[in-house]
């Protein structure tokens, strides 16, 4: 993947230009395009697979459940299963005992085609850390884990604080 060329930032630039946050965007970026690149072969997109991953690992879901996991609204939930139901990817189930609740579950063929993805996201991270030892990237995923704490305290104190002040 091409890198971003290096600027030459005036002082007041300067956290912009060093921005973690920004560029954790461009890799993220970066890393849906490769992956959306890989899964059109299964006749997925990016926002499909996700999905998947999680039905593959913990099928069924309810419909909350799954859009929690994936960070998606109920209304961007709805519409996405409705594109994978189209497919034949997975299915939509009322609960018995509580009908506000629906069940989403893999089909068959759905199963098949997430038993794809592992192998598919293996080689994208193998490909995003190629060059780096194992000890490099075991301290690459600690930084991360202390910066998504960090990040998750920033952003439970920021909620906190616009609660206070509404």
């Amino acid at each position: 993947m091409p890198q971003p060329a290096p600027t030459t930032a005036s002082p007041a630039e300067a956290p912009y230009a060093q921005s973690i946050g920004l560029q954790l965007r461009r890799i993220v970026a970066q890393l849906v395009t490769a992956i959306d690149h890989r899964v059109v072969a299964l006749g997925l997109t990016d926002a499909q697979w996700r999905p998947l991953v999680h039905l593959r690992q913990h099928s069924p879901l309810t419909a909350s459940e799954l859009a929690q996991a994936c960070g998606l609204d109920a209304g961007g939930l709805t519409r996405l299963v409705d594109r994978l139901q189209t497919k034949g990817l997975c299915t939509r189930e009322r609960s018995e005992s509580d009908r506000r609740v629906v069940h989403i579950a893999l089909t068959a063929q759905g199963a098949r085609v997430a038993a794809k993805l592992p192998a598919v996201l293996l080689a994208v991270r193998e490909e995003l850390t190629r060059g780096f030892s194992a000890r490099e990237q075991a301290v690459l995923h600690q930084l991360l884990d202390r910066l998504e704490a960090n990040a998750t305290a920033l952003a439970t104190s920021t909620e906190i604080t616009c609660q206070k002040r509404a």
